[in-house]
């Protein structure tokens, strides 16, 4: 028997369990019922709440291998409220190890009455009422609020005002006339995030506005970078949307954010998901595709009365969601068929919908169907060869029709759009070198990565290559099954030559050269020679063994996880 505390953190805002700002806890449960505990866990946090007159509401959720539990606070008192969920767990793994030999990683509980007053003048200390009142005005006024530990925000873009948390002024001094707000959208989903908010971008330019974008690869106002990393949580929405030159805003939400904060912000204009599908299942309790699923659709809780959801028709899952979820009328659909069900019956009941039909990319405001783009002059979709990129295309329309940008500017940032280093770099980027074709994709997941290998398989039957090479390697959390499915799909363009990659900034658990044995036995056994495998201690190597002998007519396909720039400039430094 063992009970484990896996982590506990604040919540910023809206999130899986609720729409509240707050504190959770998840657990690691084995050989107790998880009901059990909770219930005792709950008992705990009840009896500490009455304690601290402290009355705020639990929210629960049961997954395979533990539980979380959440409880909801005002945006002053979350550090407090973490500590609160902290001694109610040693409080019940106390009760727990009395009556059951259990293992846990919980140290033993000290003088429960001293803690209990270590909380009291913890919560007398954190307790800001003038950041209270500062947000139930700006929330009157409706007027955008933004709040971190160090500075508190109104409006957004031009009119955005910043002051810091200790010098917050008071609600009756504020002009609250002077704050607009800015066109904001999310986006998510498994995979097409980073592709969509540039596309997104370039189609804001297109119609003269400065856009903001935040991603996992960069912030970015206009044409300039404000930084590169990580930005896809609430950090670089607050960040972004506090800059005055930022006219409509791009928020990519990942998975990782939606589950440590939750939502960046309360309310956005237009909401995008481009697909579900499995990627970093066992993290958070998240351990189904129908659990991504809902950690995606949170996306849902920002879009209010006369928003927009814009939803992919072609994904069951999604479909599902909205069929036992959401209002209709607020979603956009997106199909690459025309003959789609939800395209139908969004058309019937003159509801708006994007899809692709006689190679065009039409929109149907409800009213009336526009010819969009005719999709060869697209360059994301490679020619209708990179499906997934139609997809993304679709969608983007969705979302900027959505935003109120007209079709013109729309059209001009589809035509804009290169699949190249530049405007979506590491997405499907296709070179020629040497006279062959070669083509990078930094995908990930077996999703991604059999997207990018079917527009491979399009592009062989419309072009007579010679030889083909595909590299690719897995990070280690990646199960054995997934590594053998995407083998199984690299198999079915018959290339002449397999490089397993060795990706050591991302072995998580695994030993060195653990997945290319993985493939390399399973290729075997698929009937792949073992002349045409071969094996290389990083993306780089790799890639330059690819090509140090390409000919051409030659294709030449990269899944260059790591060593992205290196792998860039390595294959531009070819004449």
């Amino acid at each position: 028997m063992r009970l484990d505390l896996d982590e506990v953190r604040r919540l910023t805002g809206p999130n899986l369990l609720s729409n509240h700002t707050g504190a959770i806890i998840d657990v690691l449960i084995e050989g107790i019922s998880d009901q059990e505990v909770i219930d005792c866990l709950q008992g705990h946090l009840q009896a500490i709440q009455h304690q601290l007159e402290w009355h705020e509401k639990t929210f629960v959720r049961y997954y395979d291998g533990g539980a979380s539990l959440s409880m909801s606070a005002p945006i002053d008192l979350l550090y407090s409220a973490c500590d609160i969920l902290e001694l109610a767990w040693e409080c019940c793994v106390l009760d727990f190890s009395k009556l059951y030999a259990v293992q846990s990683d919980t140290l033993p509980l000290a003088n429960f009455a001293s803690r209990v007053d270590e909380l009291r003048t913890a919560i007398i200390e954190e307790r800001n009422p003038a950041l209270i009142a500062f947000v139930q005005s700006a929330e009157n006024n409706k007027v955008r609020c933004l709040v971190d530990d160090d500075e508190v925000s109104l409006g957004a873009g031009v009119s955005a005002q910043t002051w810091p948390i200790d010098a917050i002024p008071a609600p009756s001094t504020i002009d609250w006339q002077q704050f607009s707000d800015i066109p904001l959208a999310l986006i998510t989903g498994t995979n097409g995030k980073s592709t969509s908010v540039r596309l997104a971008a370039q189609i804001a330019k297109a119609a003269n506005l400065n856009s903001g974008v935040t991603s996992t690869d960069f912030i970015k106002v206009g044409d300039d970078i404000i930084d590169e990393g990580d930005y896809s949580g609430p950090g670089g929405a607050r960040m972004l949307l506090r800059d005055n030159r930022t006219e409509i805003a791009f928020l990519e939400v990942a998975r990782g954010g939606l589950l440590r904060r939750g939502l960046p912000v309360y309310h956005a204009n237009a909401a995008l998901v481009t697909n579900v599908a499995s990627d970093h299942l066992g993290q958070y309790g998240i351990n189904t595709v129908d659990d991504i699923a809902h950690v995606k659709l949170m996306v849902s809780k920002a879009i209010h009365q006369g928003d927009t959801l814009v939803l992919n028709a072609d994904d069951s899952r999604l479909v599902k969601f909205v069929h036992s979820n959401a209002n209709p009328s607020s979603v956009c659909w997106f199909s690459k068929y025309a003959d789609n069900q939800q395209i139908v019956e969004a058309l019937a009941a003159s509801c708006p919908c994007v899809y692709a039909k006689d190679s065009q990319i039409i929109y149907f405001d409800g009213k009336i169907s526009h010819a969009i783009a005719q999709i060869d002059r697209v360059p994301i979709p490679v020619n209708g060869t990179a499906l997934h990129n139609l997809e993304n295309a679709l969608g983007v329309v969705g979302l900027c029709k959505s935003m109120g940008i007209s079709s013109k500017a729309i059209t001009q940032g589809l035509f804009d759009f290169e699949s190249n280093a530049s405007d979506n770099p590491g997405r499907t980027n296709i070179y020629k070198r040497k006279g062959a074709t070669i083509i990078v994709d930094f995908a990930h997941n077996p999703h991604s990565m059999q997207a990018v290998i079917k527009m491979a398989s399009g592009l062989k039957q419309k072009n007579d290559y010679g030889e083909i090479k595909v590299l690719f390697g897995h990070a280690g959390d990646r199960s054995n099954e997934d590594i053998k499915r995407v083998a199984d799909a690299i198999v079915t363009l018959q290339p002449n030559t397999y490089i397993l990659t060795e990706l050591e900034k991302y072995l998580r658990g695994r030993e060195p050269g653990e997945i290319s044995n993985i493939v390399e036995h399973h290729l075997l056994a698929s009937g792949v020679q073992g002349s045409q495998i071969q094996r290389a201690s990083s993306p780089l190597v790799g890639t330059q063994a690819a090509l140090k002998e390409v000919n051409e007519g030659d294709l030449v396909l990269l899944f260059a996880l790591t060593e992205r720039e290196e792998v860039r400039a390595f294959i531009e430094s070819i004449k």
